[in-house]
């Protein structure tokens, strides 16, 4: 999950076209509601049959660091398969209303391909960096918060002005609007202060979204600067030059 609600967004800017956001968000969505996670498929049954079901699954798709390192093909794919499981309802729907709100928008300015890359390279990117610093754990970790996380950064290189409406708990949750470049920061301070005090055992990953944040950030860097360069026009030739 990408945070504890101390910061809750809104909508941003405008409506951008942005198929692969949306159908990320509609992917991780089906895939709740099928599995055991969401408890609506009866085909999983209740009670502790339901519990031991939702642990098998968890085991099954997401990433256990003390097995992903043991050179098995099974493990090695499960930091993709991960980025689409969610352990439950409020895990899905704040993940998902992050990707909402940021994802059109650094799609938009990314172009549909080269968006669809950087999440899903960022998320397992993230979700190794997670389990490299915890190799022994034997918990399973699954949720899209490491690529979500990086979308953060992305967006705020890309849109650092642009003005999102933010709930905050300790001013009554009055809804106020600060540019990204306040808010997104904050927001990154609460992770790194929380993986301080997180310690092992099931929880927020805190760790694989300040690695998402990061390695969205220098992407998007990297991305301006690549773009700068090729849309730069060609010196014209001597020929053409003015006196």
């Amino acid at each position: 999950m990408i945070g504890n609600w101390d910061v809750t967004v809104g909508r941003v800017l405008r409506t951008p076209s942005a198929p692969v956001t949306y159908g990320l968000i509609a992917l991780c969505c089906l895939l709740f509601l099928a599995g055991p996670a969401a408890g609506l498929n009866p085909a999983y049954g209740t009670g502790d049959a339901l519990l031991a079901a939702q642990r098998a699954y968890f085991h099954r798709w997401g990433v256990v660091p003390a097995e992903l390192f043991q050179g098995s093909p099974r493990a090695a794919l499960t930091p993709a398969t991960a980025l689409f499981v969610h352990g439950s309802w409020v895990h899905l729907l704040g993940n998902m209303l992050f990707l909402y709100v940021f994802g059109a928008m650094t799609e938009e300015r990314m172009g549909r391909i080269r968006f669809t890359l950087f999440y899903v390279g960022c998320g397992c990117l993230a979700l190794l960096g997670y389990a490299a610093a915890n190799a022994a754990s034997e918990q399973s970790l699954v949720g899209a918060s490491g690529a979500i996380s990086a979308v953060l950064g992305a967006f705020l290189y890309l849109f650092p002005g642009a003005r999102v409406t933010s709930l905050l708990p300790f001013l009554f949750f009055l809804p106020l609007r600060f540019p990204a470049w306040v808010v997104l920061p904050f927001w990154a301070s609460l992770q790194w202060l929380a993986a301080g005090r997180a310690s092992q055992g099931p929880g927020v990953a805190y760790l694989a979204h300040l690695v998402g944040f990061g390695l969205g950030f220098l992407y998007a860097w990297g991305f301006r600067r690549t773009t700068r360069v090729r849309a730069a026009p060609a010196p014209a030739p001597e020929g053409e030059n003015q006196p």
